[in-house]
């Protein structure tokens, strides 16, 4: 197959949408299909075997390292040259606008997959007043495509009540050889401790910005005294939070990749996940597969993963004394923190991306034989 795509961020922004690029499109070149991906500009122009056209974009002043592009670019002469079997839209919004019209031009078949919840995160920046006007974009934009991928049954079913049609589930896998336990070492993990290495330590992984909710890790590091608190990522948040969170044992380690990221998870011996707005969390299974139980919220895609007393402990979403409560019990808890990272451990090692990546190639194919079944019909 030849499949085109259209993405509103990639590399070298790094958040959970490059992560899930970066596996389709290797797993794209492994399994011998032809990809061509659509991009804001400043990405590299090639990923794996994937030429990448950078779109011209401007900066999104509120929010470092993001970069959009108009729905007006012009992408119909190199679509036309690469004459794909299909068209797919990743986390469309502005950019994905101009990749559906195209694709309805040339009735070439749309895919479109849901990534982030940007009417909850509308509240989380202060224009609750945004959240319905998000939804009727989102919604008009998707119902478009011939095919709604979502990357889990939460998001599946938010969607669903909020009138989008043609649902399916794309879920997302983790290397666990990557992410393994047996990474863990003493350097890291007196690196990450500031040097108390003897003490319980927590982890948190991700973007540095409002709608995480990372400022709640401050009342988990006030009654855990004893105990470490490891931030790794980056965002517009951390100025404000490394003040915040003064005096308290924390320690901040900007972005973090590849080796040195599971080397830090690895090293920890919980993962404190405040967000209630995720529509997965890759974090999360990258986490477990590192053998660490889950403290988070009962929200979102995490419920697809996280089992409540058995891999982790989730609380109501806005449950803050609570969230703060479950951190404490795992803290406190060598001998049970140790048993439900053994069962988070084993939960991961059966979500592989080439299993999860096969799943989504089999709906392609179905996708581009249905579209052709269908012209046939209409020309016979």
């Amino acid at each position: 197959m030849r499949i085109a795509l259209f993405t509103e961020t990639f590399l070298p922004k790094w958040d959970g949408i490059a992560n899930t690029l970066c596996h389709l499109l290797d797993h794209l070149a492994a399994r011998g299909h032809e990809s061509l991906l659509f991009a804001p500009r400043g990405a590299p122009e090639r990923y794996a075997a994937t030429e990448v056209v950078g779109l011209p974009s401007i900066d999104v002043p509120l929010y470092p390292g993001l970069r959009l592009a108009a729905p007006a670019v012009a992408v119909g002469r190199r679509l036309r040259e690469f004459q794909p079997d299909l068209v797919h839209l990743v986390g469309p919004f502005l950019l994905g606008t101009a990749g559906l019209w195209q694709a309805r031009l040339r009735g070439i078949p749309v895919a479109a997959s849901y990534h982030t919840d940007l009417p909850g995160y509308a509240a989380k920046y202060g224009v609750s007043l945004l959240r319905e006007p998000a939804w009727l974009i989102l919604r008009t934009l998707h119902n478009q495509a011939d095919l709604n991928l979502c990357p889990s049954r939460w998001t599946r079913d938010e969607l669903a009540e909020q009138g989008f049609r043609r649902l399916a589930i794309w879920g997302r896998g983790v290397d666990s050889r990557q992410f393994r336990p047996g990474l863990r070492s003493e350097s890291w993990r007196w690196r990450l401790s500031d040097g108390h290495p003897d003490a319980p330590l927590l982890l948190y992984a991700g973007r540095l910005a409002p709608e995480k909710r990372v400022e709640w890790l401050r009342d988990v590091a006030d009654a855990l005294p004893g105990a470490r608190l490891a931030i790794v990522g980056d965002g517009p948040s951390r100025p404000e939070l490394e003040r915040r969170f003064a005096g308290a044992p924390t320690v901040f380690t900007g972005t973090l990749r590849g080796r040195d990221l599971a080397r830090a998870y690895a090293a920890a011996d919980v993962f404190v996940f405040p967000s209630a707005n995720e529509t997965l969390g890759n974090v999360v299974l990258e986490a477990m597969a590192s053998g660490l139980p889950v403290a988070a919220p009962a929200s979102g895609g995490l419920l697809d993963h996280v089992r409540d007393g058995e891999n982790g402990f989730l609380v109501e979403p806005e449950d803050r004394d609570g969230f703060v409560a479950i951190v404490k019990k795992l803290a406190e808890d060598e001998v049970g923190r140790r048993r439900m990272g053994r069962a988070a451990r084993a939960y991961a090692e059966n979500q592989s991306w080439e299993r999860v990546l096969d799943d989504l190639l089999a709906r392609y194919e179905a996708l581009v034989e249905g579209t052709g079944a269908r012209r046939a019909l209409r020309a016979s």
